[in-house]
């Protein structure tokens, strides 16, 4: 069972950056697609990107497209998440979550799930 620990939020001030890391370990990372996700209060958790196991293909949402960059280091059983240009609204917590599978912007096809970190941007 892979397990899923996020680290990196905090507080930065609008047009800043910060870099996202979900260390995974019990499974074979380098089979899992990875994909991370953010939820804001009163909202729905939402799909932010998602990264092939072999880290070849991504996929974003429209709104981060250009500013939030996916990445993995298998060696290190480990995926980022390089985030710049942040807005408040990119204010959320951020998880990351795993599946067996092809990479996927549908939080209802990952298997596991991280316990996530606070992101929060000023104005």
């Amino acid at each position: 069972q892979e397990q899923l620990v996020e680290s990196g939020g905090g507080l930065v001030q609008a047009g800043g950056s910060l870099r996202l890391s979900c260390a995974a370990s019990g499974g074979t990372f380098s089979r899992y697609a990875m994909g991370w996700f953010r939820q804001a209060p009163g909202k729905e958790r939402e799909f932010v990107g998602t990264i092939s196991w072999s880290g070849r293909y991504t996929y974003y949402v429209d709104s981060v497209k250009g500013r939030f960059t996916i990445s993995r280091d298998n060696a290190k059983n480990t995926v980022y998440l390089q985030m710049n240009s942040l807005k408040p609204e990119d204010t959320a917590v951020y998880y990351c979550a795993a599946r067996r599978d092809y990479y996927s912007d549908s939080r209802h096809d990952y298997d596991y799930w991280g316990q996530g970190t606070q992101v929060t941007v000023s104005s």
